[in-house]
């Protein structure tokens, strides 16, 4: 780094009108002590570049944030009385449902349909549709503002992590029980809590949220999979959660872990509110994956195994 040299005034300013041998030598060593200041700092800024190998205006690099992670921010494309997984080919068979991602969603849906549709998902690439029994408030259908959901690597150890597998396209996961009875239902795994209100304990039903918050559903999907079957007879055996750290031996193929987070933009009494399933103990989710092969691969390659954390493009 180029440094200005130090500017002195005139010795003729610096002696005035002044005159005599110990004036003289008095000003010389004042002149003497400063050159001396400037080369010993321009000294100091040669060491410290000599220690950082570059000036300190070089710019950092950040390290990538270590969790196993990459998203997709899919809003709420319309309502069907449809469930394609376990109703198929029956339109009005089911509950009320609210879809997300994929908007061609209907009860005739199959893989071929999803890839020909259209998303709401950021990144574009995602053709998945994800749907919700639809939530009331007083009985008016009531949609989400918020709608993530994040493929995880989280709930087994870190080398079984590095062997994550990307999710088979066309492979269709339920998680939750639209017929659980109650908070002590072993069957609900739905967890309801509120936006930036952590005082508010999560709770399996409906919880009451301070004005001005939003009502969160947070749901955990099974990692495990059979490793033969796109979905199965009761929709849920084909795939397993996690114990101890990995798979069971009969589900030994680990694939990312969907996990769905709803916000709602209600607040207060949690009397108003039902699913179409009944309580909020009923919460469930479908998920029908219509990633492209290589987008799901690419994503798990670069962000699952390493252990890194991506964002919507699939990238740190």
């Amino acid at each position: 780094m180029s440094r200005t040299p130090p500017r002195f005034p005139p010795l003729r300013r610096v002696l005035g009108h002044w005159r005599g041998p110990g004036v003289i030598l008095a000003a010389v060593g004042l002149i003497l002590s400063m050159l001396s200041t400037g080369s010993a700092s321009a000294r100091a800024d040669l060491r410290a570049n000599d220690r950082t190998g570059a000036s300190s205006s070089a710019p950092s690099v950040k390290a990538p944030v270590r969790v196993a992670e990459f998203v997709a921010e899919c809003p709420f494309t319309h309502r069907l009385p449809d469930d394609p997984i376990v109703f198929p080919g029956l339109p009005g068979a089911s509950h009320m449902h609210s879809f997300f991602g994929n908007d061609s969603t209907n009860a005739h849906t199959d893989l071929a349909a999803l890839k020909k549709g259209r998303t709401s998902c950021n990144p574009i690439a995602d053709l998945s549709s994800y749907w919700t029994p639809t939530l009331y408030d007083n009985g008016k259908e009531v949609e989400p503002t918020g709608t993530t959901f994040y493929y995880l690597g989280e709930g087994v150890r870190d080398d079984v992590i590095a062997n994550i597998k990307p999710l088979p396209a066309g492979l269709r996961i339920v998680a939750g029980n639209a017929k659980a009875t109650g908070v002590d239902d072993p069957s609900s795994i739905s967890r309801w809590s509120c936006l930036h209100h952590g005082e508010v304990n999560p709770s399996k039903d409906f919880v009451n949220c301070p004005s001005g918050s939003m009502l969160e559903s947070y749901l955990d999907f099974p990692q495990c999979w059979n490793g033969k079957d796109l979905d199965s007879p009761d929709h849920k055996s084909h795939m397993a959660y996690p114990v101890g750290g990995q798979c069971p031996a009969t589900h030994p193929v680990a694939v990312p872990k969907l996990r769905q987070v709803l916000r709602y933009p209600v607040s207060g009494d949690p009397s108003r509110f039902k699913l179409a399933s009944g309580g909020g103990f009923t919460m469930h989710g479908d998920f029908f994956n219509a990633w492209p092969e290589d987008e799901m691969a690419r994503r798990v390659r670069d962000c699952i195994n390493p252990i890194i954390k991506c964002g919507a493009d699939g990238r740190p």
